[in-house]
């Protein structure tokens, strides 16, 4: 996402209220011998303080970790993929890491356009990075390799995948086994000129990295377009989910260089996989609506 005037003062809608604190256990895995449960969260745009775009980054996280924990104790995983800040400052790190540690499961950072890789490593300095220093790593499942993918470009919202990532990359792809890809720019055009504009750069290389091991690629999972999207990629199944502060509007004629916005709900992802299947489902968790019986 672009940065975010301070101009706004759209009202938004009404949010959970956070769970009581509890310890982050990162050792404890809840995903079976058979099928596993990731949480997709992603572009939760955090500042120090105060709002954006009018609207509490902060009460919207705080929202979605209670539902978490209330909801899907049992996930195996929480993959945040990217935009953690929304101005890369140390003290909204500070504020996010104050947050998500109420998870009470593993929890593994991105960085997005909005994040500063020295700010994030301020305050976590020991998440994991690639041999380069790349804030990528590989998480074993039983149902597959998840893959997270660094594509940080500094000073721009466009999105790279360097010859050292790649071949990265390609080291990890080497290894025998279904895997899942986690990354915050998506490689391809969605049809939105505005995001089309900032995707991932060099995605042709990007790809042919992955092309040899396609039909081990049992998913690739992006955050980003503040929007929620299924389909394939040259055979490759993906999705992506909504942000937490804000959304970006579905304006499929609009120039490249203008955004719009909005506050639709925010979600987050629900990712069911097991031998032959990876389910995606979307969560509205701020919704305020009863149940009913059907």
């Amino acid at each position: 996402m672009r940065p975010a005037s301070a101009g706004s003062s759209a009202k938004q809608g009404p949010l959970p209220e956070a769970a009581p604190p509890a310890l982050v256990t990162p050792q404890k895995s809840h995903g079976g011998d058979q099928a596993v449960k990731i949480i997709h969260l992603t572009d939760t745009h955090l500042v120090g303080f105060g709002t954006v775009h009018g609207a509490d980054p902060a009460a919207r996280l705080a929202g979605a970790v209670a539902s978490i924990n209330a909801e899907h104790g049992d996930a195996a995983h929480v993959i945040v993929t990217g935009d953690l800040t929304e101005n890369g400052e140390a003290a909204a790190y500070a504020r996010f890491a104050e947050e998500i540690a109420k998870l009470t499961m593993p929890v593994h950072l991105m960085l997005g356009n909005h994040d500063n890789p020295d700010a994030f490593r301020q305050i976590f300095p020991t998440a994991p990075c690639d041999d380069t220093g790349f804030t990528q790593s590989a998480i074993d499942t039983p149902q597959g390799r998840l893959l997270l993918l660094d594509t940080h470009l500094p000073g721009s919202h466009a999105g790279r995948y360097c010859e050292a990532r790649r071949d990265w990359l390609a080291r990890q792809l080497a290894r025998p086994g279904p895997v899942m890809v986690f990354m915050h720019h998506p490689p391809f055009d969605i049809g939105i000129p505005s995001l089309d504009a900032i995707k991932l750069q060099e995605a042709e290389a990007f790809h042919a990295v992955l092309a040899p091991h396609k039909s081990r690629i049992r998913h690739l999972f992006f955050g980003h377009v503040h929007r929620a999207l299924w389909g394939t990629w040259r055979g490759i199944p993906y999705s992506a989910m909504r942000g937490l502060n804000h959304q970006v509007g579905l304006n499929l004629t609009g120039p490249a260089d203008r955004m719009l916005g909005n506050f639709e709900p925010p979600a987050y992802g629900v990712a069911l996989i097991t031998d032959d299947q990876v389910t995606v489902h979307l969560h509205d968790y701020a919704d305020p609506s009863p149940d009913i019986l059907l």
